[in-house]
């Protein structure tokens, strides 16, 4: 899985022109499933996203993660994320997971997350989605977990 994660002070996604999904002070998630990531990837993906250390402390140092500030949480579906720009000028999706699989993966993750965190917001798979954000920082992440690191143990 791949993924952009964003601090915000806030953020919303919109499908045509009504609000699905927003949240106040907490973690924009733009996350794409690969070919041959799995629930393994999905859940170390999770896991980590909820650990990082990117929010501020009371010294002002990136100490405190998502759950120790009760940030929420808006993950988006961002098949984007795996472009393939080295032949050409016109990007190829091709690493990115078959719609379905990908659509599976982007359930589950939303499904577990809600299990773990108290405040979920989605946007809607598939769909042609407006997100507004209001990067707190700025401070964006890129964060990529791979089949063989989770066979690794990594």
């Amino acid at each position: 899985m791949i993924s952009v994660l964003q601090r915000v002070r806030e953020a919303r996604v919109e499908v045509d022109g009504q609000v699905i999904g927003q949240i106040g002070h907490g973690l924009l998630a733009l996350v794409c499933a690969e070919r041959g990531d799995s629930q393994a990837e999905a859940d170390k993906w999770l896991a980590k996203m909820l650990k990082l250390r990117i929010f501020q402390d009371e010294a002002g140092k990136m100490n405190k993660s998502v759950v120790d500030v009760a940030g929420g949480l808006l993950i988006v579906s961002q098949f984007t994320l795996a472009a393939d720009t080295s032949g050409g000028n016109r990007p190829s999706f091709t690493q990115a997971a078959p719609p379905a699989d990908g659509e599976r993966l982007y359930d589950y993750v939303v499904a577990q997350a809600r299990a773990l965190h108290p405040e979920v917001a989605t946007g809607r798979f598939g769909a042609d989605m407006k997100v507004y954000l209001m990067n707190d920082g700025p401070v964006t992440i890129p964060l990529r977990i791979t089949p063989a690191a989770v066979a690794a143990g990594g």
